[in-house]
């Protein structure tokens, strides 16, 4: 679907939109201060499900909002919450969805960010249910420490869409690729947002870690990230990267179902499906390694997981990588995937555990290729491994 980058025509998606959410309370994002919170809190921006509405709920404030919505502002200045990102990391680019936000949209926004260590921050109080509140003297006092109307502007002021289809997603990208930990969102003046994310690379550093340090060198928190897919319907495959077990299947990568499925389906003498498709996802690993275990789970699909899957893996560059996401994974000359897990057979709701003696090959590897037959659902993969250094 088409969408609108600010300050351009309607284009296709950014690609920062296959990296992570730093931000998201799913990773351990979370919101230190707010200026308002009259009508929603500023919680709901960080929230990993999609926003709702409920036309007849309302607050003892007002008309109940999926988002972070503050009062109409009677007094000189502005609103803005400052978030602490869940996993620091080099932001590239921030999504700003006003779902349902209509006549109470903020209609601008600026973004800022800082790169800070615990002993720079001042000590904030549990925020609880802010729903009604404003900042108090105090709140306002310590986060005049924080200096952050001085953070560096990553997006300038820009004009947001009210929540039609083809506008409520507002996509920024950050001018400057740095890593952060610490992000101001304003607003202009005051009015409503529903989610905000902060899409960018967790860089971890790798040398403290020794060749027998056993390592999950696909984690999101270790700067593993997607970079192609075939299918997003119901979830998309970065989620596959997220911290712990899923919450529920939007935690997961779901696929839609394949037309292309045989009327009547059929199975080899080993019980697997014979079906001509399949749908995949492919992902850079944080550091050049070797792996020794993986870990494919299903949880919380029951009724569509996939029959089978399989795990191929090889070695890229980054112009390599670039050219392959330029076109899609959808080259004349494919990179030469080796195989790392054969085709195995899946469970409904379970963890899958394979060790050395099942895996193929025991080579150096960046990227690998998770190939699901012939649809369905994942919830978490997990390869673990020792880092190792290129061959030049």
């Amino acid at each position: 679907m088409a969408a609108h980058l600010k300050g351009e025509k309607t284009q296709v998606l950014p690609d920062f939109l296959h990296l992570n959410d730093l931000a998201c309370e799913a990773v351990g994002g979370k919101v230190l201060f707010g200026t308002d919170d009259f009508f929603a809190p500023a919680e709901n921006l960080l929230k990993k499900k999609s926003p709702v509405f409920k036309p007849d709920e309302f607050t003892d404030y007002g008309k109940w909002m999926d988002g972070w919505e503050t009062r109409r502002k009677r007094i000189p200045g502005h609103d803005w919450c400052i978030i602490q990102l869940g996993v620091p990391g080099i932001v590239h680019g921030f999504e700003v969805n006003t779902s349902f936000f209509a006549g109470n949209c903020a209609p601008r926004i600026s973004i800022q960010a800082a790169c800070l260590m615990q002993v720079d921050l001042p000590e904030f109080w549990p925020r609880g249910d802010r729903t009604g509140t404003a900042a108090s003297d105090e709140e306002l006092k310590a986060v005049k420490k924080m200096k952050s109307d001085e953070w560096t502007l990553l997006v300038p002021m820009k004009e947001l869409k009210p929540r039609y289809l083809d506008t409520s997603h507002n996509y920024f990208s950050a001018s400057c690729k740095r890593k952060w930990t610490h992000i101001r969102l304003n607003i202009y003046p005051d009015g409503g947002i529903a989610r905000f994310k902060v899409y960018g690379v967790v860089q971890k550093d790798w040398s403290a870690s020794g060749p027998n340090d056993l390592d999950d060198f696909v984690a999101m928190e270790n700067g593993g990230i997607c970079v192609g897919f075939s299918s997003a319907q119901l979830g998309h495959p970065r989620n596959i990267l997220g911290l712990g077990r899923a919450t529920s299947m939007e935690d997961g990568w779901e696929t839609a179902r394949r037309p292309d499925r045989p009327p009547v389906l059929k199975v080899d003498d080993k019980g697997i499906l014979l079906v001509p498709g399949s749908e995949w996802a492919v992902f850079r690993l944080a550091h050049p390694c070797v792996i020794t275990h993986i870990e494919i789970d299903t949880y919380h699909f029951k009724g569509n997981f996939p029959d089978t899957c399989k795990l191929e893996a090889c070695v890229l560059n980054t112009q390599e990588e670039k050219d392959c996401i330029t076109q899609k994974w959808n080259l004349k000359q494919d990179p030469k995937w080796n195989p790392l897990l054969s085709v195995t057979k899946l469970k409904p709701n379970k963890r899958h555990f394979f060790d050395g003696t099942t895996l193929q090959m025991e080579d150096v590897i960046t990227h690998v290729r998770l190939i699901i037959v012939p649809d369905g659902g994942v919830s978490r993969m997990r390869l673990w491994g020792f880092p190792r250094a290129l061959n030049k």
